[in-house]
């Protein structure tokens, strides 16, 4: 029910996101979708991509400081209020959502995000009928 998602570490600096891509783009990685949260000194790439354990390994031999995470990637209908409406069915669950990004992917909306509470949340998942992506869908 959940993906794979890298979250890597990378200075703000000249030279630091385009080492991560042309590692990736050597190892034949296909970037699914990315995201950066920065701050003055640091940012925190997140990407999703067609080999999380390979691209991982990859990143690690190299001295990125990477890490592996579990995340939820919701399928909605490409319309205006159905990330809304899966957001609102999270929440009121009692769960919060730690960050979120979104893509399209294949026709669809796609929520990629982390919660506090992974269990209420593939609870609230299931229960709610509400379609769910795994890695083999990005393949």
């Amino acid at each position: 029910m959940t993906i794979k998602q890298l979250s890597i570490f990378i200075e703000n600096k000249g030279g630091t996101l385009i080492k991560v891509l042309d590692l990736l783009s050597k190892a034949g990685i296909q970037i699914i979708a990315s995201t950066i949260a920065d701050t003055k000194d640091y940012g925190i790439y997140r990407l999703l991509t067609d080999n999380p354990p390979q691209a991982y390994l990859i990143l690690k031999e190299t001295g990125i400081n990477v890490q592996l995470s579990d995340v939820f990637a919701l399928s909605i209908d490409d319309q205006p209020g159905r990330a809304a409406e899966a957001v609102k069915r999270i929440s009121d669950a009692g769960v919060s959502i730690l960050y979120l990004y979104s893509f399209l992917w294949q026709g669809k909306g796609v929520l990629v995000f982390r919660a506090d509470q992974a269990e209420k949340a593939k609870e609230t998942i299931m229960l709610g009928k509400m379609t769910f992506l795994t890695e083999n869908d990005f393949k």
